[in-house]
């Protein structure tokens, strides 16, 4: 049986919190609404701030005629579109705030392109929790990076949502407890050190 005790130590911890951006946010999402995710980590990043350990908002945004957004060949491609102009800012209640680290994405996963492994390595961050919008899309691609550059990975599994609820439930059940730990908002706050 697996241990579901979980201690953080905010000295190698980092939060990175996935699309939680004025354009995704709004999307009708299952099992959780978009506004429940952004309550929940919200909860998780004031908490990780208080506790001096980094909070990383990563977006997705692209140039105006998308000649920086990545489109194969593929049998489902999403359709292009105009995007407002707000589309990609983080909605207010995530931050930034100061110290918060902000990486922007042009593809699903937050390492591919980015310094998000630089700015983690560099502060001494061996462990990641993970949430934010799609489960299966952006979070789980940058959760399988993640794990491949050596993370320990926690999942909050009711601070992040998907397009269906079987999808969600599928990387939850299947993809992530192989990645790395998969816990509640609660219990993840309940694992950092008590404020002073």
């Amino acid at each position: 049986m697996t241990e579901r005790t979980l201690e953080l130590d905010p000295k190698e911890t980092a939060l990175v919190l996935i699309d939680l951006q004025h354009g995704i946010v709004g999307m009708r999402l299952a099992p959780y609404t978009g506004a429940e995710v952004v309550e929940r980590a919200a909860r998780l990043a004031e908490r990780f701030r208080q506790a001096g350990a980094p909070v990383v908002l990563v977006r997705v945004a692209f140039s105006p005629d998308n000649g920086d957004m990545h489109r194969p060949p593929a049998d489902s491609l999403p359709p292009l579109f105009e995007r407002p102009a707000d589309w990609s800012e983080l909605v207010p209640q995530i931050g930034p705030r100061e110290g918060d680290i902000v990486v922007t994405k042009r593809q699903w996963g937050a390492f591919h392109g980015t310094d998000l492994d630089l700015q983690l390595r560099r502060r001494g961050i061996r462990t990641v929790v993970l949430g934010g919008i799609a489960t299966n899309f952006g979070v789980e691609s940058t959760a399988r990076a993640a794990f491949e550059h050596a993370y320990a990975l926690v999942l909050v599994e009711d601070a992040m949502s998907s397009v269906s609820a079987e999808a969600h439930a599928f990387a939850v059940g299947t993809i992530f407890p192989r990645l790395g730990r998969v816990r509640s908002t609660d219990e993840v706050l309940a694992a950092l050190p008590p404020i002073d």
